[in-house]
Parts: structure tokens; sequence; C-alpha cells
């Protein structure tokens, strides 16, 4: 049996041990699985075979803005520039349009390219075929993370916690708006704001920590694989050791992270509207949260640059012995001895004996150990500052927005 046919074996069997029993084997489907998934499955919003994201992005976007929008007539309906008004507050466009909209679109993406990512592992095969088991069980664990109702469950509480936040916040407001009415009697919230806090505020809160746990359970998955015994090879064009198609994951989570960023930026332009910002205010912001962003993903990927970094090493040792004789062999074909610690002894070998390896030796030099590249994380810190530079844009010139934009994808 072959290393891939092992390799599909393992695959299926841990597939078995997963609440679905009709997936592909080898397949790691990131957008499966959980509580709220079957919630889902069973209210016919998505099955097995398709996440119909679409259509549910739509269906959560109104009940989080359009069903408050409703409730709120005629009020409502005043216009964006009226203050107080529910069509001009920026942190409800940003959470739950923008945010939850492109988290549920997300998941799609998410699946499709964490399951291409996976599958390489598979296809190369870069697993050794005494880690096959190991993968097996690295990939069990992750898919029983996948659908823990633990985990699922404290997203849950603290999407109720930032629900009675939410809530303490409204209501103490001085100034009556779309969502509280200030009067000496007492603060009363609309029925627009109870609905915000009972539903669109745990809705958003909820999708964003299940989507961050659901990342950490596939940054614990890469970290576990790196430390079994994997098939690289220095040589390799991609420059990582075969392991470059790796890199590019984050931009799975371009969606993702424009969700995050919508909201944030939004609750940024929110305050900006009272505040003034200066550059370098607006630039520590926009670093930190790239920082934070790239932070995310840098994580599961550092697990690999000790497997790489040795791999460089002992290869360059190896390479080096190899060219040491070949290039003695050389000098005796040329000159009838070597210049230094000749020996009698030698044997008189011809130098096409041994393959040269300057060009083997040259590309092992190059080899990079670091997996996050500027080139392949792009898009995704694209995504993060691009809201960001739109509510810095509300305070500051666009020339100088777009400067530090720039800055900060060159790095």
């Amino acid at each position: 049996m072959s290393i891939e046919d092992k390799i599909s074996k393992s695959a299926g069997q841990v597939t078995e041990t997963s609440p679905r029993h009709d997936l592909l084997p080898g397949e790691y489907l990131a957008a499966h699985g959980g509580p709220f998934f079957e919630l889902q499955r069973r209210l016919g919003l998505l099955h097995e075979h398709s996440l119909k994201t679409g259509r549910r992005a739509l269906l959560f976007v109104a009940l989080a803005w359009f069903v408050p929008l409703l409730l709120g007539l005629p009020r409502s309906f005043l216009a964006a520039d009226t203050p107080g008004s529910y069509l001009g507050d920026l942190g409800i466009w940003g959470r739950f349009v923008l945010g939850i909209g492109a988290f549920v679109l997300a998941e799609q993406q998410v699946e499709r390219g964490l399951r291409i990512k996976l599958g390489q592992f598979l296809k190369a095969p870069l697993i050794a075929p005494g880690s096959v088991a190991s993968f097996g069980d690295a990939v069990t664990t992750a898919l029983k993370r996948r659908d823990s109702r633990i985990a699922e469950a404290v997203c849950l509480v603290l999407a109720i916690a930032a629900a009675v936040l939410a809530f303490a916040h409204t209501h103490t407001a001085t100034v009556s708006s779309w969502a509280v009415e200030v009067s000496p009697d007492g603060n009363r919230l609309t029925a627009t704001a109870w609905w915000m806090v009972f539903v669109s505020q745990p809705l958003f809160v909820f999708l964003l920590l299940r989507g961050l746990w659901r990342h950490l359970v596939w940054a614990q998955l890469l970290r576990r694989i790196a430390r079994l015994e994997l098939r690289l090879v220095a040589t390799h064009p991609d420059g990582n050791g075969g392991l470059g198609f790796l890199a590019g994951y984050p931009n799975a989570y371009v969606l993702f992270i424009f969700g995050v960023s919508a909201a944030i930026g939004a609750a940024i332009a929110k305050h900006l509207l009272q505040e003034s910002l200066t550059t370098t205010t607006f630039s520590m912001i926009a670093t930190g949260w790239l920082v934070i962003v790239i932070a995310l993903f840098a994580y599961p990927l550092s697990a690999f640059s000790k497997p790489l970094a040795e791999l460089k090493e002992r290869s360059l040792l190896m390479l080096g012995t190899q060219a040491t004789r070949y290039q003695r062999l050389n000098e005796r074909k040329i000159i009838g001895t070597n210049v230094a610690a000749a020996s009698a002894d030698e044997v008189q070998q011809q130098a096409d004996d041994i393959a040269d390896p300057t060009k083997q030796y040259e590309t092992t030099r190059k080899l990079s150990a670091m997996l996050l590249s500027r080139t392949a994380i792009v898009p995704v810190a694209a995504a993060a500052l691009l809201p960001i530079a739109a509510a810095g844009a509300t305070i500051l010139p666009y020339k100088e927005v777009f400067s530090v934009l720039k800055k900060l994808l060159l790095l």
C-alpha cells in the first residue's frame, strides 16, 4: 500500500470519528460541525453539501440590522446626518451589516482554503510513513475541537455578557437617540435598542468568537503537524522546503478580517467625529491593528520555522561535504594532485564520478525558514487596513491616510 493510500485511509478513519459520516476522506471542513451548524441545518438554512453563505448572510444581516430598522419606524428613517439617527450610526453599519455579513460569507472561503492546504500534505505527500497515524490523530483531535459544545457555549456566554455591557452603556446615555429616550423620569430604551441588545449584538459577538475559536483549532492542528516527521526538500523551488503552499493560507480569512476591521473602523470613526486625530496617532492605531492581525497568522506558521531551519542546516552540511569531495577530485584531475593536504593514498578518481552540488547548495542557501512573507499576506493586510483607513479619512486628509496605508503595506 502506498503512502498516499495509507494517509487517505487514516483520513477516512478520522472522518468516521466526527459527527459527519458522509464527508470525503481527508477533508477538513472548517465551517461544518458544532451545535450552531446543526441548528442551522435543522432549520434548513444550510446542508452538508452547501453552506448557502449568500442566503444566510442576507438573513443574518436582516435579523441584526433590518428588523431594528423596522422596529424604530418612523424615527429610523430620519436623515443619516441627523444627530442620534439609526441610519447615521456608523457602529451599527460596521457591526451588523459589514461585520455579520462578512463573517458568514467568509465561511465558504475559509473552508475551501483550509481544505486545499491540508490536502496538499496528503497529495505531495509531505507526511513521512511513520507519521501517518499521528497525522490522523491530529486531524481527529482538530475535528473534535471544532465540534466542541463547550467551546460554542463559552462563545455564547461571552456574547451574552457583551449584550449586558451594551445594555448598560446604552441605558446610561445622556442624550436621546434611536436607542434611548432620555427624560427627567429616567432613561427608556426603544424597541430597536432592545432588539439590538438581545439579538444583534449577541449574534455579532458570537459569530466573531466562533470564527476565532475555529481558527485557533486550525492553528493548533498546524502546530501539531509541524512536530511530525515531514518529507521536506531543501532545494524545493518554492524556497520553503515544499511548504510554500501553506504561506498563503491567511488569505482565506480576507473576508473575516475585513468584517472585524469594519466593526473596529466604524467604532473609531464614530469616536473621531467628536475628537481630533493626528497622523501619528492614526499611524499607531493602524500599525497596532496590523501587528495583531499578522500575529494571529504568524502563530501557527511559526511552528514550521524549526523544522525548516534544521533542514537547511543539515542540507548545507551534507552538500558542503559533497562539494568538498567534488572540488578535490576536480582539482586532482586538472593539476594532478591536491594543493592542500595531498595524500598519496587518495584514489585517483575522475571528477565526473561525483555530481556537482553547487546549484543545490546555492538553492539551499536561499531556503527561508519563515513561511509568513509580505507578498503572501498583502491581501489580508489590505483587508485589515482599508476600514481603518476609511475611518481615519473622516478626519485626516486623504493623502496622509493613503501615505500611511501605503507604507504599512510595503513593510
